[in-house]
Formats: structure tokens, sequence, C-alpha cells
């Protein structure tokens, strides 16, 4: 049997480096990495070493693969372990205990294998349960090189240089670097949300000494190796995706662990803010003795993919070993769960491989890390129209998602936001079959990533390395008292720094000082959450929405209307901002999302009423397209329902408020201010690029016609006139009955129908179907067929 050995021990012992030689004794080889970053640069090592030809690349975004590769260099999920290869190695295999990604870990522990050799490496805690997943497994313990001790508590601002600042929340990150800034020269910034490109700009500005010291949340315990002389923790809490816990002392010390390198010793310890380290975990970490993991993350293998309810059962077999713990918070099956609530995805996976399908597609990460809705709106768009294609996704749908992502302007949240979604369609590029011409699109994504990172760098560095100024430089931290006005404008100090509107901080006109607007936000985020919460109990008199599908709040934007699947059900969507981290704008998104709700609840009523009621066939399909064009609709192409209609179903339609009219069907109550404002904005959401159409008067001089927008908006092109459908059916009737006793002229009485002049009477009535005669209009005779009076 081929030897199996773990090679385990603290950081910074040269695990990786020994496994990455040892791979290059054997003929063929494969290693699989936590962190797509860790992938990429062992990759570039080794090609230097033996060549592009001989070594391949496999992560979810990113594929390299030479004809015939010796050598695979993966993340652990992306390993082609179907592959044989003589040497396999797996790093971080701690990770095992993982509760987002550690049933992964555990089974390239329990099935992946070498035919020659088999190495693991990690952390001496996995030792325990290691004996168990290979019984066969040959324990080498690494010792540290170097010395890491532990020194008292420092001030922020005095941290020593060549030291990292370790935090848990993005606000916290930026508001440490803010301070650093002030007072240090700056910081560079290494957190999780950063593509490689940027993360790996960064970590050059620290290394290059351009900055001495470096905030990182705990991104940083994992494979990077920097000149790093002390760690100083701002907090020993963090968020796991679950809920707020203690850092485990093994978590402590693989953050610890990256001050010294090789044979330098390094240090560390706390802000004074955070105080003392409790006495236990300082020698826990001094002398790397750590709990010894018990359990380890496990999903079952042979997942059944006959149906969705199978599917999800399957997911739930309890695994069959007390040491191991059934995986619970992986979010390819929190999507999974989420999409097999909506009975049209169930009605499209129906047979095994729908449902094979929609698993893949549920594994599309959310690099935004939050799961929101949004996400799995994505994910239920593209399983539907992969499911309906023999092509893949449709060119131009991506195209449209892809473009819009291609923006470099905007502030640090905005960019993280794109990199995010550009991520997400470099993952769905490298699936087998979902994209025609994929090698196309994954160089268009990824060249729209490195531009995204660079930009991204680029105000990272203005924002976080620039020197502090005046104001800054006169107060400490602490001194430096701030206060928000009603009307949103900051006092620093008791000078104005700019203001808050709604979430989006905006400096003085020309002001140019970085330390200032560091400050401001650092004050800001103080108050972050007590910001948030005030959103989120606002009455919903606060909230407005203006004609452009903009969503306000006490009159300033905070978020947006996007496109729904129909007319009546746009998405709501938070505006980016530095102060709003993940978690903090989906709170505010929810919000909106409820008010807007509510609003087309309430200005639409009768019109929602109307599609929710128990109402007959013809009646029900004719309601359902009135509800299509938002609530008013041109008769003559709903002839062909509304002809066959008999008197008891018109009089359910009359009951329902609707008006069957001689050239449109319409409901009254949508024709009120409001509701026109609304139907507006719901159709500019729709069509952006449609010349937005003023709402409210009786009629309007139009300019080019645009029929859907018109009907949707409540009116009728006539002759050089925009006119609300129930004036149109007034000025019809009329001049009907005008016509039938030989009194129809384009009088100043009859143009008061319109409010407008009698000049533009004319035009309207030839609109409406009536000829010149004499010097007044009758009406014009059908041709071919005798001449019948409209219902």
């Amino acid at each position: 049997m081929a030897p199996v050995i773990a090679l385990l021990g603290p950081t910074n012992t040269g695990k990786t480096y020994f496994a990455m030689e040892r791979m290059q004794e054997h003929g063929t080889g494969m290693i699989g990495f936590p962190l797509r970053l860790l992938a990429r640069e062992n990759y570039d090592r080794l090609v230097r070493a033996r060549g592009a030809d001989a070594v391949a690349l496999i992560t979810g975004e990113e594929r390299i693969l030479p004809p015939t590769p010796r050598y695979y260099v993966c993340t652990v999920e992306a390993m082609p372990v179907d592959i044989p290869v003589d040497f396999l190695a797996v790093d971080e295999v701690q990770l095992a205990a993982d509760r987002e990604r550690g049933h992964i870990f555990t089974d390239r522990l329990l099935h992946a294998r070498g035919l020659r050799e088999t190495m693991f490496l990690g952390a001496d805690t996995i030792r325990p349960v290691l004996r168990h997943l290979a019984p066969s497994v040959e324990m080498v313990s690494r010792p540290r090189l170097s010395t890491l001790s532990y020194v008292p508590p420092r001030k922020l601002e005095r941290t020593p240089r060549r030291s990292a600042l370790i935090v848990f929340s993005i606000a916290e990150l930026y508001a440490v670097a803010e301070r650093l800034r002030s007072r240090a020269g700056g910081a560079a910034l290494v957190f999780g949300a950063l593509s490689p490109r940027a993360r790996n700009a960064q970590v050059g500005l620290y290394q290059s000494g351009e900055v001495d010291h470096l905030v990182a949340t705990d991104a940083i315990g994992m494979g990077l190796n920097l000149d790093l002389d002390h760690v100083a923790f701002t907090s020993l809490t963090k968020h796991d995706g679950v809920g707020p816990r203690r850092l485990h002392p093994a978590e402590v010390g693989q953050i610890a662990g990256r001050a010294g390198r090789h044979v330098r010793d390094g240090t560390f310890g706390a802000t004074t803010d955070l105080g003392d380290i409790p006495p236990g975990l300082v020698d826990a970490v001094e002398q790397h003795r750590f709990e010894p993991l018990r359990t380890v993350y496990w999903r079952n293998p042979r997942l059944s993919l006959s149906s969705i309810a199978s599917l999800l059962e399957s997911l739930e077999h309890k695994p069959p070993h007390p040491w191991l713990v059934r995986m619970r918070h992986a979010d390819d099956q929190k999507a999974l769960e989420v999409l097999a609530r909506d009975p049209d995805i169930a009605a499209l996976a129906k047979r095994a491989g729908d449902v094979r399908l929609l698993w893949e597609v549920c594994q599309v990460p959310d690099f935004r890390n939050v799961m929101t809705e949004g996400h799995t709106r994505l994910l239920s768009r593209i399983f539907g129209l992969l499911i309906g294609s023999e092509g893949g996704l449709p060119w131009d749908w991506v195209d449209r998602q892809v473009k819009a992502l291609d923006v470099t302007d905007g502030d640090i949240a905005a960019l993280l936001d794109r990199i995010a979604g550009i991520r997400t369609w470099t993952y769905v590029s490298h699936r087998p079959g979902w994209l025609a011409d994929a090698l196309t699109w994954q160089a268009r994504t990824r060249d729209i990533e490195d531009r995204l990172a660079d930009a991204l760098h680029e105000r990272l560095r203005e924002e976080y390395a620039n020197p502090g100024a005046a104001l800054i430089a006169r107060h400490g931290d602490a001194e430096i008292a701030s206060q928000l006005a009603d009307d949103g404008t900051l006092l620093l100090q008791g000078v104005p720094a700019g203001r808050l509107v709604g979430f989006q901080f905006e400096p003085p006109p020309g002001e140019a000082s970085h330390a200032l607007r560091a400050a401001a936000n650092r004050a800001l985020r103080a108050g972050i959450d007590a910001r948030v919460a005030e959103l989120c109990e606002s009455d919903d008199s606060a909230f407005a929405l203006t004609a452009a599908g903009a969503v306000l709040w006490r009159g300033s934007k905070v978020g947006r209307l996007l496109p729904g699947e129909r007319l009546l059900t746009p998405q709501a969507e938070a505006l980016a901002s530095d102060l709003l981290d993940p978690p903090r704008r989906e709170r505010v998104r929810r919000r909106l999302a409820e008010w807007v709700s509510d609003h087309l609840h309430r200005v639409l009523a009768p019109l929602l009423a109307a599609l929710h009621a128990r109402s007959s066939g013809p009646v029900r399909g004719l309601v359902y397209r009135l509800a299509e064009s938002l609530g008013s609709a041109p008769r003559r192409k709903l002839r062909s329902a509304i002809d066959p209609l008999i008197q008891p179903e018109r009089r359910e339609l009359a009951g329902l408020g609707v008006v069957l009219g001689r050239r449109h069907l319409f409901m009254p109550a949508l024709l009120e201010p409001e509701a026109l404002r609304v139907r507006a904005t719901l159709f500019q959401v729709r069509h952006p690029s449609a010349i937005p159409l003023p709402t409210g008067p009786v009629s309007l001089r139009s300019g080019s016609a645009d029929p859907e927008r018109d009907a949707a908006c409540g009116y009728e092109s006539l002759g050089g006139l925009l006119v609300r459908v129930d004036a149109v059916e007034s000025l019809a009737g009329t001049a009907h009955s005008l016509a039938r006793q030989g009194r129809l002229h384009a009088s100043a009485a009859l143009a008061h129908t319109l409010r407008c002049g009698p000049e533009a009477l004319p035009g309207v009535l030839l609109a409406l179907g009536f000829e010149k005669a004499g010097d007044g209009f009758r009406a014009r005779e059908p041709r071919g067929r005798p001449r019948r009076r409209d219902l």
C-alpha cells in the first residue's frame, strides 16, 4: 500500500515548501490548496521550476490545462481526484472542521490518494481525527524554527513598525486603517472579499515598505508569507456565518504565527482597546499546544439525484461514525433549500439529469458571502435558462450581466461588489457546457476582474496609505468630537466635514484631505448600526419613490428598483456604501423591499385585488393581460378575448372596477395621480432606455409615440397629443353622439374635454376614425362591410 504521511505543525514551518519539493521527485502529482490565491502562487512557482507545459492550474475560477501536464495545482474543491497521479497532497487539512467547507476536506482525507505517496499538511490539532480518517497514516511533526512570544497591550497608534493588526469585521478594518493613516502613515488592507490580484497588490504595498502596517481579517492566517515582526489583535470574537463566537485557541495561534519567519522570532499581543490576552491562551499560543479536534464535518458522498426531494433527503443522511458531523451550513445546500420551495423550479427539475444540473447551479459561489435573495434569484435564472437551452446560456443575456459590472469608477464598496459579481461569472464560464465559446468569456471576465482589482487597489491606496492631515495631526483620535446634525451635516471638532446623504458621505466641495475623510468615516461608522436600525424602524411615510425608480429615505437616495420577473414585481436594491458591510446592506435592502411591496399593494390595490379575485376563466385571462400593461390596454389588442364575453362576465368585469370602453379596457382607480406616477416608474424600471412620460395631465403634446409605454402609463397617442384613456373614452362617446346628430365640430367646448385648444382637435378626431365633412366631421364609413356600432 502506498504510504500516507501527515506533515503536522504550526505556521511558518515549511510544510508547503516541503510538499511542493517532494511532489517534483515524482513523475506526476497533484496538490490541493484552501485558497485560489495560494493555488495561483504555487502554480507560478512550479511553472518557473518545471515549465508551463508540465503544470496545470485548476480552480473554480481559473483553468490552465496544457495537453499533457505532469503536475496539477488546484483548490481543494476543484481537485480532479479521478485522475491517477503518483503523488497527492492536501494543504491545511484541519479545515475539515470548518463549518462551511469542512466536508470537502473530509472527503479528500477519506478518499483522495496518490498511487505512490499521499501527504496531508496541517495543524497538529487534526491528529486524533486523522487516525480515524486514514488509519495507516504516518504522523510527522514539523517544529517551528523561531520563537513566538507575547508582549503586553499597546495603544493602536503605537503599534510597532512591521506589524499586522487583526480585525473581524469590515467596519473595524476601515476604522483601524483610518486611525493608522492619521498617526502612522497608513496601512495596507487584507481581507477575504479582495480578489487575488488586489490582495497581492496590497501585500506588495506593505512588503515594499511604502506602509509599515497591515490591517487584516483572519484571511491573513492562511498562506500569506509576510515580513511581519508583530501581530496585534483588536478583538478575539468573530462572526462565522451563523453567529458571533470567541476564537478558538488554535485559530489565535494560526494568526499569531504569521509573526516571525523561518528562524526570525516574532511577537503577538493585543491593542489596549482589547486589553490583556488571558494567560492560558498566551501559554497555548507560545507553546503551540491546542485542544485537539474531536470531530470533522462530513457530507453523504452518495447523493440521490432522482428528484429534488430525494437529493435533499440524501443530504440529511447521518454520518456513519461519531467523529463525523453532518454538514449543515454549506452555501450550496442553503441555495438548494431556497430554490426547492420555488414551484417553477420544481416543475422544471423532474428528471435525474435536471436535478443534477440544479445541484451544479446551486454550487455557484456567492462571492459576497451573504447568500442574499439576489444570489438565489440569479441561480434560479441560470437554471431556468440552462434547462430550456441546447447551447447554454443566451449570449445577449450574459453579455448584459457582464457589461453592467465592467465599470471601474465608484467607491470601495461598489468596486468590491462588482468584483464579487464578475467572479461569479468567471466561475460560470468554467462550467462545461454552460456557455458557448467559453474561452472568450473566461478571458473577458478575467480582464474585467483585473481592471476592477487594479481600480480597487488604487482606491484603497488613496484612502488608507496617505499621511494624515491637520485635523488628525492636532487631535488624537479619542479627542475628536463628532456630531451629526439633523440635515446630515457632520461636524468634527465643530468643523463641518461633509454631509451624510442616506448612507453616502459627501465631503465638502473641493475638500482633498484624506485624513479628514478618514476621521469622518470613523465617526460615521461608530454610529452606523443605529442609523441602519433607524431606517429599518422608520414608518412608511419616511420613504418615497422617484420617477426613475430611486428609493428615498427622508429625501435621500438609499436604494433603487431593478427589473423583476414582471412589471408588477420589481426588486429592491440597497445602494453600495463604504459604511455598509454586506450584512448591514442586506438589512437595509430587506426594509426597502418590504416598503416597496407595501407601497405597490396600496397604490395599485384595485388591480392586485382583481388579479387575486375568484373570477371566471375568461375574466381572469383579461385581468391578467390588463395587469401586464399596469391597468389599461387598447381594446383592439384584446378584441378576441372581449367579443365572446357573455353578459354575466361583463358584469363581473365591472364589479372588479374594469371599464370596457370603445377603445380601451381600463381601471379608473388607476388613473389617479399617485397611481399614474407609480405606473410610469414601473415601466421606466423595466425599460430604462425609454423616454420618460410626464404623468397626470389629461393631455399633453407627444414626441415620438411608444404604444407600450403609453398604455402602461394610461395614455394613448392621438394626432400629436397624448391623451389619458378616460378622456379618450369621454371624447369618443361625445363625438359619436354629436356625429349622429350632424353637429360634430372642433369646438372649444369639445376641446375642454381634453384640456387643450380647439386647434388640436382636428388631428385627434381624425385619429379616432372621424373624417372631414364640410366645416365639421362625421364618422368614417368602414370599407367593404356595413357600418356597425362598437359595443
